[in-house]
């Protein structure tokens, strides 16, 4: 990360032109609150769409099912779970 695609929550909004050009030209800016990211701001990636966003959460990680292969599954295998989980929940 280079320190001029960071900027605190004050800079961002001050400087809001500057960083939706850096976005333009293609870089990732990052947000700080308090001297923490808490968030990205990077271009469109319009060319790959769902399939390529899928792919890049499997390459940081984030998208894994429970034998460790980089798929989605449903969270609930039968159906009313919602019902269930709410009547549980209110005992």
């Amino acid at each position: 990360m280079h320190p001029s695609d960071v900027y605190s929550t004050y800079e961002a909004k001050a400087r809001f032109s500057e960083v939706m050009r850096r976005v333009r030209e293609g870089r990732t800016i990052t947000v700080t609150y308090q001297g923490e990211p808490v968030a990205e701001i990077r271009p469109l990636d319009r060319a790959g769409g769902t399939r390529a966003r899928m792919e890049w959460l499997r390459r940081r990680g984030a998208l894994k099912d429970a034998s460790g292969r980089s798929t989605l599954a449903p969270l609930a295998r039968r159906p009313g779970a919602l019902d269930r989980f709410l009547a549980d929940r209110d005992g």
